[in-house]
């Protein structure tokens, strides 16, 4: 399949994107790493009369840790942060989801802030990110704001973004009391694309007791959601075998699974309680 005809621009700063918004209006579409825009054109799903490249613009990329936030640019790739020693050490359960989405060739061209924007309900980081309380920096020619992942995902494909708007970078809290986050997902055989996924992160006390969890669940929905019964069961708890297998089985509770050629609402349901305790029982494990 070939797209559509189309032009292109490839501006040097923000100010030249937004000029170029404004120019071309819903007839633009953003490019960071063309993952998911790329295929959905050649299918001719979305036939954008221009495309404006982010790539060249300088500052949208990196990883930094500022305080008790880490920082990751919005054009940093799925490699850049799995092959981070920063996000190994201090978010372990981010370099996992990282390290699995697509195949080589994805990650080291795919976006996080590609990816975050695009907002596939089959995709991984919207689920890790939301389990990490993480918030997206949206840039616009009249300024900032700053959107928590809970309010970003809004629907099938759909988020908070403004169509003048450009997410910047992603911002996640280090917690100060120790946190362990974990991310397990059931692939599709053939083409590696996430059927239920489940992203832990679990703070412990000093006896090991749970006092906060944020476990959420990825492929059953139209966005990522959190499995509050699941993380109310663990709350004040000893981690022990037995309570995160109970908690687990309340991660689909209050869903609907949402079905689709992959897998059928009871498979799916089933498997959010699976894929739930993985997630749970390997952030659990961790030093």
């Amino acid at each position: 399949m070939h797209p559509a005809s189309f032009g292109y621009e490839a501006p040097a700063s923000l100010e030249e994107v937004f000029g170029l918004l404004r120019q071309h209006g819903e007839d633009a579409k953003l490019l960071a790493g063309g993952h998911s825009l790329l295929p959905a054109m050649k299918l001719r799903l979305t036939q954008p009369e221009v495309l404006i490249d982010l790539g060249r613009i300088p500052g949208l990329s990196g990883i930094r840790q500022d305080g008790d936030t880490l920082i990751i640019g919005a054009l940093t790739t799925h490699t850049e942060v799995s092959a981070s020693e920063t996000v190994r050490n201090l978010l372990p359960g981010l370099a996992d989801t990282a390290s699995v989405i697509g195949d080589l060739q994805v990650r080291n061209r795919g976006t996080m802030g590609g990816s975050v924007a695009h907002a596939d309900p089959g995709a991984d980081l919207p689920v890790t990110l939301t389990a990490l309380n993480a918030s997206f920096m949206l840039t616009s020619a009249e300024g900032g704001r700053t959107v928590a992942a809970d309010d970003f995902f809004v629907d099938f494909f759909t988020t908070a973004l403004e169509p003048h708007e450009i997410l910047t970078a992603i911002h996640i809290p280090l917690p100060a009391a120790p946190t362990r986050t974990s991310y397990a997902k059931l692939p599709h055989p053939a083409s590696g694309y996430v059927v239920v996924s489940a992203a832990a992160a679990l703070t412990l006390d000093g006896s090991g007791a749970c006092t906060g969890a944020r476990v959420v669940l990825g492929g059953v929905g139209g966005t990522p959601h959190r499995a509050t019964g699941t993380e109310t069961a663990l709350n004040g708890q000893a981690l022990t075998p037995e309570v995160i297998a109970a908690a687990a089985e309340r991660a689909a509770d209050g869903i609907d699974p949402h079905a689709d050629s992959y897998a059928d609402e009871e498979y799916k349901r089933h498997m959010a309680a699976v894929y739930a305790r993985r997630a749970i029982e390997a952030a659990a494990a961790r030093a």
